[in-house]
């Protein structure tokens, strides 16, 4: 597969080595060496909380550009629903599509719409379901990738279906090729994203050529330009497509509203989704049917490339689904408008999900458990204060580091000063000490006595 690509970009003249990244990261892909972050790119998740956590701006996110327009003969703008929660609750959200249209998109296609999709899609595995055991949505790049990276025994918990950016795109690509009568080639399909992880998720799917989304451009790059729109922008303006549940999957609760599904549990926040997979990985939970697992708070309304506090966003957003209608006997439509229960297999993930074994000590077995026990020797002649101060997260952390070659036990300060006191002792104790020819009682005697 090659090298992988991470949206999360270190800046490192900004980075000033506070550690504040090392201790927020939920999979430990960051240590400070020689004053700057660093990155392991195996454990990266591409969440974003490191964007979120830096005081010093040194972790930004790489996007695409509105330049990469004019590379397609037609282009169509999948905003996702979380850009309308950033506009405040009165705003029209065709008002922003509109606004969308300005500046330089040909067309729309709601992401929103592609949920709708998605939860048709969900509730028909789940009910085709073998399996015991909850299903794990796999609408989050976030989640899926930390479950590929810490936790590989979930992979076959992740519920086949393509997110609703793949769903969208890959319907707005179908119908306006058919419609204009040119190449799917010629349209280009723009995400408009809340979070860095669907970035990657983009750039990786099209490095095998499988993804029908052609980029991704963040909220915060294109909310200045349309916020200046909105106020001015003039009728007629594109219709919403999408249901009031399929907006309502930007924030957290959103799938499990949609699907109707009573036996689910609904977690948001990276390091609460840890714990829940934690409890999942040891076989508990079991009287669960669906878990919805979303890396961000509230949702991909708190997404590290959206613009308004995560709060208010959420806010906005279900002021939309509250006073927007559900038009009627939606699944029935899909269905029978897309055919959707014959064509489960266009819409599955591609390509398949596996596991990323960044956690492994070693390709030996025999050496990686020769290993494990050297950490937890390590471990226990370490101080356990977990202070970071070393450049790794925390004591163990540390411990992995020098049983791999990437430390020494010196890194931690305390082992550090152990040595520098022990070293000082010696030094004292060879300055009391004279060699013999300085000695006033020498013992050999004089010449010619």
């Amino acid at each position: 597969m090659g090298q992988l690509f991470h949206s999360v970009l270190l800046i490192e003249e900004k980075c000033r080595g506070c550690t504040r990244c090392i201790k927020n990261c939920p999979t430990e892909a960051i240590r400070v060496r020689a004053g700057k972050a660093r990155i392991n790119a195996e454990r990266c998740t591409d969440c974003g909380e490191c964007i979120r956590t830096c005081d010093n701006h040194a972790k930004t996110a790489i996007t695409d550009s509105l330049s990469r327009l004019k590379d397609f003969e037609h282009v169509i703008a999948l905003p996702a629903p979380a850009l309308f929660s950033q506009f405040g609750r009165e705003v029209d959200p065709q008002r922003v599509l509109a606004a969308l249209i300005d500046i330089g998109f040909d067309d729309i296609f709601e992401v929103a719409y592609g949920a709708d999709i998605a939860t048709f899609l969900t509730v028909e595995y789940l009910k085709r379901r073998r399996k015991r055991g909850p299903a794990i949505s796999a609408a989050c790049p976030a989640v899926v990738r930390l479950i590929q990276v810490r936790f590989p025994a979930l992979i076959d918990c992740l519920i086949p279906v393509d997110s609703p950016m793949a769903c969208s795109g890959k319907l707005a690509k179908e119908r306006k090729s058919q419609e204009l009568e040119i190449p799917k080639e010629n349209i280009g399909a723009f995400f408009i994203t809340p979070c860095p992880a669907k970035v990657t998720w983009v750039r990786e799917a099209n490095k095998l050529g499988t993804f029908p989304v052609d980029g991704a451009i963040s909220i915060s790059d294109v909310y200045g330009e349309i916020a200046k729109r909105v106020p001015e922008i003039s009728p007629p303006y594109p219709k919403l497509k999408a249901s009031p549940t399929g907006v309502g999957w930007g924030r957290s609760g959103g799938e499990r509203i949609a699907a109707k599904i009573a036996k689910s549990l609904v977690v948001d926040g990276i390091h609460n989704v840890i714990d829940v997979l934690e409890q999942l990985e040891m076989g508990k939970l079991s009287d669960i049917e669906f878990v919805e697992a979303q890396a961000c708070i509230g949702g991909c309304v708190g997404g590290a490339l959206t613009v308004l506090n995560p709060f208010i966003g959420r806010m906005n957003l279900e002021a939309l689904v509250d006073k927007s209608e559900m038009p009627p006997n939606l699944f029935e439509e899909l269905d029978k408008g897309l055919n959707l229960r014959n064509r489960l297999g266009e819409f599955a993930i591609q390509p398949d999900i596996v596991a990323v074994p960044a956690f492994r000590l070693d390709q030996d077995v025999s050496r990686a458990i020769t290993k494990a026990e050297m950490i937890e020797k390590v471990v226990s002649e370490l101080p356990g204060l977990d202070c970071g101060s070393c450049g790794s997260p925390h004591c163990r952390a540390l411990a992995e580091d020098i049983v791999q070659g990437l430390a020494v036990d010196t890194d931690c300060v305390l082992k550090l000063r152990e040595e520098i006191e022990i070293l000082a002792e010696q030094l004292l104790e060879m300055a009391k000490k004279s060699p013999p020819a300085l000695k006033e009682n020498n013992t050999f005697s004089k010449p010619g006595e």
